[in-house]
């Protein structure tokens, strides 16, 4: 699971895949939560908790929302019981489920410029919809193209607040591929600027002006591209 919260990621990991955390050296701080309190001084760099519990992640959370942390750029719980931390953590919002793709046609993927940023096409699914017939609602309403929804590429989790309530945004993100784009245009009241078709290098270059969870779900498209079989990538039908 990973979340972004004010746009740094917060990753939950089990920790029988600590093996992967054998080489520390790209994290600043590592704290072990079974035998040290975790400091304000602690959160800045890449922050490595081992030994993670929901109330550690709960008090993770607060200190995230509420402390100035300029210096933090990413956190990684390994939690020994991951579900337990995963129930914890959405206990604490209200959740909203949402949808979302990224559209190849060829070699070009489809890009949105909204509110000053490069983002990519989604929104929160209606009554009974299922998250691939909201994803490619979403598409459609929002820039005009239609869509055949393939692999699911991963989900993202993040947070904000709306009238006085914290709420924690579930999107699951798929592989699209256009059918149609000539009624392709950006929707205006969702203050959608501009879309464009760009390949791989100019999305990359785009996307240096986006949001952290914008730019994950791209990197686990390439991840998919170049690695078909790795288990980084949500792949599935789901």
């Amino acid at each position: 699971m990973i979340v972004f919260i004010d746009d740094r990621p917060i990753r939950l990991v089990h920790a029988k895949k600590a093996t992967q955390f054998d080489n520390l050296t790209h994290y600043d701080q590592i704290v072990d939560a079974r035998l040290e309190i975790l400091k304000d001084e602690s959160l800045r760099g890449h922050l490595l908790i081992l030994n993670a519990t929901p109330t550690m992640l709960e008090k993770v959370v607060y200190l995230v929302q509420n402390v100035s942390l300029t210096d933090l750029q990413s956190i990684t719980l390994l939690c020994p019981d991951k579900e337990a931390c995963e129930a914890r953590f959405t206990g604490l919002f209200k959740v909203v489920k949402a949808a979302g793709g990224v559209v190849f046609n060829g070699d070009k993927m489809l890009l949105m410029f909204r509110r000053k940023v490069w983002d990519l096409p989604k929104g929160k699914l209606d009554g009974g919809e299922t998250s691939r017939e909201g994803a490619a609602r979403e598409v459609e309403e929002e820039t005009g193209c239609k869509v055949a929804v393939e692999d699911k590429i991963c989900t993202t989790w993040h947070t904000y607040a709306m009238n006085g309530s914290r709420i924690l945004k579930r999107t699951k993100w798929y592989r699209m591929r256009l059918l149609d784009d000539s009624k392709m245009a950006p929707q205006e009241d969702e203050d959608i600027e501009k879309l464009a078709w760009l390949d791989r290098k100019e999305a990359q270059l785009a996307l240096t002006n986006s949001f952290s969870s914008i730019r994950y779900v791209m990197e686990q498209v390439y991840t998919a591209q170049t690695n078909p079989h790795s288990d980084r990538i949500g792949a599935g039908r789901e």
